[in-house]
């Protein structure tokens, strides 16, 4: 087994605490951490009940609920650089289908869990909510 210091030589936004922003998810960057327990599923769960982003029409600001969840495998999301990342979105102007689209594919390439999902819960705007799932390698059973 490797010490510590070996596991998280590779997490940068961990180690500072001044508060820089990434304006938008392109400028945003994931971090993973090698799993310790890589022979095994167990299900990681983030739920962020604050996400914010921008309409791509009228700019009007949109809320939601992000839940991700995954089965690791070699890697695992840390968690600062997931809410910074999930911060970028608040002034970017995107639809609900592309964001949590771009929340899958971001989590799929920094970390490679064997199954992923994404669901994002919006606030109703003109008296309709959207809610959207999108999966990696499968459903998630628990």
């Amino acid at each position: 087994m490797q010490n510590d210091t070996t596991r998280f030589k590779d997490l940068t936004l961990l180690k500072h605490s001044e508060h820089n922003y990434p304006k938008t998810p392109d400028e945003a960057h994931l971090e993973s951490f090698q799993n310790k327990f890589p022979d095994r599923d167990y299900i990681i769960t983030f739920d962020c009940p604050e996400y914010t982003s921008l309409c791509p029409v009228t700019s009007q600001p949109d809320f939601g609920h992000i839940i991700i969840r995954y089965i690791p495998d070699k890697k695992c999301i840390e968690s600062k650089s997931l809410k910074l990342f999930l911060y970028s979105f608040r002034n970017t102007n995107t639809f609900h289908e592309e964001s949590v689209n771009h929340i899958l594919d971001a989590i799929v390439k920094e970390c490679s869990p064997r199954k992923a999902e994404v669901v994002g819960l919006f606030r109703p705007r003109g008296g309709i909510a959207i809610n959207v799932k999108a999966t990696f390698g499968g459903k998630i059973d628990e």
